[in-house]
């Protein structure tokens, strides 16, 4: 009996430890489908989490497939994102990588996924197998080779998106009913069953959104806290959390980033990895208007003082007793920015039954407006050298970004296009503007929750902005500054739930 026993628990321990060598980053397992004569593989890098698939097969077309697939079971709605491309010229011009919703793993399995081919000809498409053994469709999104896909499902509705980086989506959808429980992941496809393609996914990301119903504000899905090169679009989650984590600042002397969370101030420590509260005091109802000073000394902060948003101002270090900034009977007042010099913070307040960008002396607690429009203005933030303050407002219909004088004078609007845009963030090195963008559909007076979002660069000087990123988030991704002391990355917060 207790041969037998010990021959299970062995097994037992044998069968969890092949399952976990054969998972893959954030997939459950990876394998190949349809048994190519050339075995492929997937291969994660945690150094810059990427994904390296490795894969032969005939084809993911017809009626047979024959493909390396990294997969995870996903049950109900999702979104896949990731940034892809192949290694080397290729031998067939029909290659394939992808992300793929499959009911199962056999070689004839119903699917839907999104795909582009690696060399001529030119060709993006959401490919679909209806049934079992069914000879395969597509809807052609166009000819271009894309670096960023997107891969939704809702329901029984299908979404996929592709974009050259910098440029905007395109997208095709289609009804498909499959299973509730999917095997969701990323694949590739040789196209010659003796010849090995390679390709690198990166930027990868499973996104489980929050129930159709949620309530903003209430009901909060969790977090991942992001880093991303400006240059390439290269991200790297440093820390999730299950519940909101909000608006991240990069601190100058590059050691930390600042982020707010169910009322409190946290530091992330960037070279150990540690998480460590920044007292507060009694202030201690935070929301996600946290600034710090262009030196890094002083921090300010928006506090719900008798459920109002107040300002405060403290040492970076922390203080047990902030000091108020803004009086009980001018309220409510969202901070925004610090004057180079420290003498002014720049904050939204609502004053004379309307939202305006108003400025305040530091020593005197003086307040002045700086906007007067019956419409919204926000987000407000000076430039490095003090000579204009940009800002979003939603004077014109769609939430744009502005810019002023630091006295006021001279508004003048930046960006133009059909988007809503809103926080605009200066580089230290005075020569981009970053800033996040909502689709031309939502209530431009709102700043929403969990919606698929772009954030973009424009150099200061003017320009045709590009997307750097394809983010789902919104409401606290990147609300504050948050750009690294050298310009060439920002943190920001996406958003999924996790477990």
């Amino acid at each position: 009996m207790k041969k037998i026993t010990v021959l299970i628990i062995c097994s037992v321990v044998f069968i969890l430890h092949a399952a976990a060598q054969n998972s893959v980053g954030v997939f459950d397992e990876h394998s190949d489908v349809g048994n190519p004569t050339i075995k492929g593989n997937a291969v994660y890098n945690a150094a810059d989490q990427t994904y390296l698939l490795s894969a032969a097969g005939k084809n993911v077309w017809a009626k047979q497939d024959q493909f390396q697939f990294a997969w995870k079971k996903i049950k109900g709605d999702f979104i896949i994102k990731a940034t892809v491309h192949f290694i080397g010229t290729g031998v067939a011009g029909h290659r394939k990588l992808g992300v793929m919703a499959r009911d199962k793993l056999t070689t004839d399995s119903r699917y839907i996924d999104g795909t582009f081919h690696g060399g001529l000809p030119l060709l993006t498409s959401m490919q679909y197998r209806q049934s079992d053994g069914d000879t395969t469709g597509q809807l052609i999104i166009s000819p271009i080779h894309p670096t960023e896909i997107e891969f939704e499902r809702n329901g029984n509705t299908f979404t996929f998106s592709a974009a050259t980086f910098g440029e905007n989506y395109k997208s095709v959808s289609r009804e498909m009913d499959l299973n509730d429980e999917t095997y969701v992941g990323i694949y590739l496809c040789s196209h010659v069953d003796t010849v090995i393609e390679k390709a690198i996914f990166s930027n990868v990301r499973i996104i489980i959104p929050p129930a159709k119903n949620y309530k903003p504000y209430t009901d909060y899905i969790g977090s991942h806290l992001e880093v991303m090169d400006v240059a390439t679009g290269l991200r790297k989650i440093l820390y999730s959390a299950p519940n909101s984590l909000q608006a991240p600042n990069w601190t100058p002397d590059n050691k930390s980033l600042l982020y707010s969370s169910e009322g409190l101030l946290y530091k992330y420590d960037l070279k150990t990895g540690t998480v460590e509260k920044i007292n507060t005091g009694v202030v201690n109802d935070l929301n996600n208007d946290h600034v710090l000073s262009m030196d890094g000394k002083m921090l300010g902060i928006s506090n719900h003082l008798g459920g109002k948003s107040t300002i405060f101002i403290l040492p970076t270090t922390g203080s047990d007793k902030p000091e108020q900034m803004t009086a009980d009977s001018l309220v409510p007042s969202y901070l925004h920015g610090w004057s180079p010099d420290k003498k002014r913070l720049i904050f939204t307040g609502f004053r004379n039954k309307q939202w305006d960008i108003w400025a305040i002396d530091v020593a005197t607690k003086k307040e002045t407006a700086l906007t007067d429009n019956t419409t919204l203005d926000d987000g407000a933030e000076y430039t490095p050298d003090g000579k204009w303050i940009y800002f979003n407002s939603v004077r014109t219909g769609n939430m744009k970004i502005w810019r002023m004088k630091p006295d006021g004078s001279n508004q003048e609007q930046v960006t133009f296009d059909d988007f809503n845009d809103w926080f605009p963030h200066i580089s230290p090195d005075g020569k981009w503007i970053v800033y996040i963008s909502f689709s031309k559909d939502i209530d431009p007076t709102t700043h929403p929750f969990y919606q698929k979002t772009y954030i973009r660069l424009m150099p200061l000087s003017g320009g045709v902005p590009k997307n750097i990123a394809y983010v789902f988030g919104g409401q606290g991704t990147i609300n504050v500054p948050s750009w690294s002391p050298d310009s060439k990355q920002i943190a920001f917060i996406s958003n999924t739930q996790i477990k």
